[in-house]
């Protein structure tokens, strides 16, 4: 006999305060995970260079970027053996503990940077260190999203799954908002040169802060109710990998091809454009970093109403009206960012955020519902690494490379236009997800 679930009807959460904490225990965890991402990424386009890879950069400082690009790309190859073990383990230890353990993982790692020492201090050893650092973010980012993804659209009313699952994904804006806010405000403290001597690892070392509050507020997460519900269910959600791909790779490519295109147009947005508007195009690096703080905020809003509207008209649909709002902005958004001005260039990347929220806060929601419950951790979480790995892991090399071999912004512009293609492919194909059922607990 099967009984519906709770998580198959209207009731979600026994009460607004455990809502709260849901939502809450999701979301500190995806923020503070991308904001030690975001630090990194940031600086790679803009110091890191010079730092660790030294020779490189004064014999070829244009190979050298694209290298210092690729180091963003390394770890997400470590992504989907992260999302393995994670789901592995996750359906054995609970999907807390496993949260917990990619927090400070990732806490760790992103500290360690901060203490490390240079290519002037130690020589080749420093980028070795560096490489084997970012692997250690890589894995715990892996193993991170899939669990806070189903924490909340698994406790979420049928009818909002999408702004529920959304809560998780705007950990990714406020991450950003985080880190740019902080290289914002360091960039604007402090001279260039005691900036590059020492203040670039305060972020880092900050991380340490963040992941005290963040370990804080997840244990009282996993001490409600809905969460020891989620701990009794967990021999019901073991997934594992040689089921996945005999039974379920078909959604595994799907999720894949849905997220290439935000996470590519995404690292752009984190990596890539201040890199290129602050050393390209020798705009100041306050103000951009401010610009790109107030994008954040955009990203934040439109992922939350990607969330909602998918609600309301589907998963479908709002996955394609963002894919072509991306793909319809990206030849004039370079256009006004080749002006230089900052005001042009603030819009030209807000703009971007209203294509990426709408494309990205329906994703959770979407991704849950394509897989069974046996298959599910393991099943969103390795889609989800391979299409970060084929999107953003070398997106910002591939764009460095472009314009050095093009001498033309446009030609990233088209790079991300076919991706968006592919990307909405991918949600075609899938079909609409909206009310299917996720049937946790069957009796």
């Amino acid at each position: 006999m099967t009984a519906t679930s709770s998580v198959d009807s209207e009731t979600g959460p026994s009460s607004k305060h455990e809502e709260r904490k849901v939502l809450a225990g999701t979301l500190v965890g995806t923020t503070i995970e991308w904001y030690d991402f975001f630090i990194f990424a940031q600086l790679t386009g803009t110091l890191l260079s010079p730092l660790f890879l030294t020779p490189l950069q004064q014999a070829n400082p244009g190979l050298a970027q694209i290298l210092s690009f690729a180091l963003i790309g390394i770890s997400f190859l470590f992504r989907p053996l992260g999302a393995v073990i994670a789901g592995h383990l996750g359906d054995k230890l609970g999907r807390k503990a496993m949260l917990v353990f990619t927090l400070v993982m990732m806490g760790a790692a992103t500290a360690l940077i901060g203490i490390l020492p240079t290519y002037s201090q130690i020589g080749v050893l420093a980028p070795i260190l560096l490489i084997i650092l970012r692997i250690l973010q890589g894995f715990s980012a892996g193993g991170e999203w899939g669990g806070a993804a189903l924490m909340a659209v698994e406790h979420a009313p049928m009818s909002k799954r999408g702004i529920f699952g959304a809560y998780p994904q705007i950990g990714v804006p406020i991450g950003m908002i985080l880190a740019t806010g902080l290289l914002f405000f360091l960039n604007s403290s402090m001279s260039r040169d005691d900036f590059a001597a020492w203040g670039w690892r305060v972020p880092f070392l900050l991380s340490i802060v963040l992941i005290v509050v963040g370990y804080l507020i997840r244990r009282a997460v996993a001490e409600s109710p809905v969460f020891q519900e989620m701990a009794a269910r967990k021999a019901e959600s073991r997934a594992p990998l040689g089921e996945l791909l005999r039974k379920h790779k078909t959604p595994v490519v799907y999720t894949t091809m849905i997220f290439i295109a935000n996470n590519a147009a995404g690292y752009l947005l984190i990596a890539f454009f201040i890199s290129y508007a602050t050393r390209a195009l020798q705009m100041p690096a306050p103000p951009v970093l401010l610009a790109t703080t107030l994008a954040s905020f955009g990203w934040l809003i439109f992922t939350l109403a990607g969330g909602w509207l998918s609600d309301r008209i589907g998963r479908v649909k709002t996955f394609l009206t963002g894919y072509a709002i991306i793909f319809a902005w990206m030849i004039p958004m370079f256009a006004l960012i080749d002006t230089k001005d900052i005001l042009l260039y603030g819009v030209a990347i807000f703009v971007l955020t209203i294509g990426l929220g709408l494309s990205y806060g329906p994703m959770s929601a979407m991704y849950a519902e394509m897989f069974p419950a046996n298959v599910r951790y393991s099943g969103i979480s390795i889609g989800y690494a391979f299409g970060a790995i084929l999107g953003g892991a070398f997106a910002s090399s591939i764009a460095e490379w472009l314009l050095l071999t093009t001498r033309w912004t446009g030609s990233i512009g088209i790079y991300i236009m076919i991706l968006c293609v592919i990307s909405s492919i991918g949600v075609i194909l899938a079909k609409e997800t909206k009310g299917n059922l996720l049937g946790i607990s069957r009796h």
